[in-house]
């Protein structure tokens, strides 16, 4: 049953918090506070004990589908589990109670701890400097995007174009326009790799970068990367790596080899702090040294054993040095993991996807079967010719306890169904997530009329998502 409101809840007079009478003389509010800012009636809250609370949130906490309750294969979006002790790390005092204002001198090792993260960032991508301080995936795509038109201001080269693959991630032409550049697509091929000709055609001295993934959204290896980096820079643009699938990479490849100038990372996704509730995030960027004079200030340096914040630049991206407390969660995952783990971790989810991939294959419509590394895309066009959507198809995950992939994107496979399982799903679970996917194909032939009702086990049904579009009014008036 759906969870009542806490405001339907409660007596009055009810109590969750017993405190003790003050003993101090207490004022009235208004000596303290102007009678214009006080309020004239009490606000309308509702009244209820501490078991009251505790049991209305551990109910809301089931209802909702997290990592931590059942598999989350969401393609593109590496949803991998959190480990706690990055949050414990991060809760100590010395790390959670200083001000971003102390002077250098008192956050010594605060500032040691995000000079060395941003040495490993390099250590692991292969660049010469990384900036801290973009507070999100999108944000260090931005970064980026300005880092590389300071770099062609500084040449006199005034370039007008991204160029982004027709499968990119839906941030890239957003952060393409919000930079102040025109996006232009490059088409795939058969194989669902840039088409390098369709590439040369549309290399000229207007563009400023080539913006890509590497695996790509269908969680393909660019193997012509070499290639296509010396045809980009033989026009004199860059090389800009969006780093949304660097978990397939750690340890096997670093994307400076590549041939990549810029890049942004997410901590969420590769280095295991959290992703999505409204934030906050982490989307570090990475350059080389031609472009390491653009990177936002301030810029952590060591002189010494003495850590400092400069700046190389005028230009600024967040309030101090960006959203520090997720940097300290990366950082413990790092350093427990090691090298030889952060290689373990690309190599485990290299193999579970080709696990789910070798078992699907056969149920589901493979577009483009080559190998992939940490994620693939299956269509459900199959389905859809028995009337049954790929949208149902997720749907219908739900009532079997398991969130759905990503549907509906790449963009260039019909129907599609973007899987992902990360490294941190173990087999067993895997073969769940095999017998569910497998049954509700069949479930598509022999009762599609269930799936195309899904899911009937939530707490909550189909949402009618076009009447949520049109009327987006969701204040109520609790508080008076």
């Amino acid at each position: 049953m759906p969870e009542p409101l806490l405001f339907s809840k409660g007596s009055p007079g009810r109590m969750g918090v017993s405190l003790p009478d003050p003993d101090v003389p207490v004022k009235p509010l208004k000596e303290y506070i102007p009678p214009n800012f006080l309020r004239q009636h009490r606000p309308r809250l509702p009244e209820l004990s501490e078991m009251q609370v505790m049991r209305h949130f551990i109910n809301l906490s089931v209802q909702n589908h997290h990592v931590e309750k059942n598999m989350y294969p969401l393609g593109s979006c590496t949803m991998k589990y959190n480990p706690k002790v990055n949050e414990d790390v991060a809760a100590k005092p010395g790390f959670a109670h200083v001000h971003p204002m102390q002077p250098d001198d008192t956050v010594q090792g605060y500032l040691q701890l995000l000079y060395e993260t941003s040495e490993y960032l390099c250590e692991i991508s292969g660049f010469d400097a990384a900036s801290l301080q973009p507070a999100a995936g999108a944000h260090g795509e931005l970064a980026g995007l300005m880092i590389i038109r300071d770099y062609h201001e500084s040449r006199n080269d005034q370039r007008q174009i991204i160029l982004i693959p027709d499968s990119a991630h839906g941030t890239n032409p957003a952060s393409v326009t919000i930079a102040g550049y025109k996006a232009r697509a490059v088409k795939s091929n058969e194989l669902g790799l840039i088409d390098v000709g369709d590439l040369e055609r549309k290399l000229d001295h207007t563009v400023a970068a080539l913006m890509l993934t590497n695996p790509n959204t269908l969680g393909l290896f660019e193997r012509e990367i070499t290639t296509i980096a010396e045809r980009v820079h033989h026009h004199g643009a860059l090389m800009y790596m969006d780093g949304a699938n660097m978990n397939a990479l750690l340890g096997l490849v670093k994307p400076r080899a590549m041939g990549f100038d810029v890049m942004h990372f997410n901590l969420h996704k590769t280095f295991s702090t959290p992703h999505g509730g409204g934030g906050p995030g982490s989307g570090p960027v990475g350059v080389t040294n031609a472009c390491k004079t653009f990177l936002p200030s301030p810029y952590i340096t060591k002189e010494g054993e003495r850590y400092t914040r400069q700046s190389l630049s005028p230009s600024k991206l967040a309030t101090f040095m960006g959203n520090i407390g997720v940097v300290v969660k990366a950082y413990t995952y790092i350093r427990m993991l090691g090298a030889k783990g952060l290689r373990r971790v690309a190599e485990n989810a290299i193999l579970n996807a080709n696990y789910l991939k070798s078992q699907l294959s056969e149920t589901y419509d493979l577009p483009y079967p080559g190998m992939p590394l940490h994620e693939f895309v299956l269509s459900g066009d199959r389905q859809k010719r028995q009337g049954v959507k790929t949208l149902d198809i997720a749907k219908r995950l739900l009532d079997y306890g398991v969130h759905a992939p990503t549907v509906y994107f790449p963009l260039i496979v019909s129907e599609a169904l973007m899987i992902e399982p990360t490294e941190t799903e173990s087999k067993e679970s895997l073969d769940n997530f095999i017998h569910i996917m497998k049954t509700i194909a069949k479930e598509c032939t022999e009762n599609p009329d269930m799936v195309k009702k899904a899911p009937t086990t939530t707490p909550v049904s189909r949402l009618d998502e076009a009447a949520a579009a049109r009327d987006q009014d969701i204040k109520h008036d609790f508080c008076g």
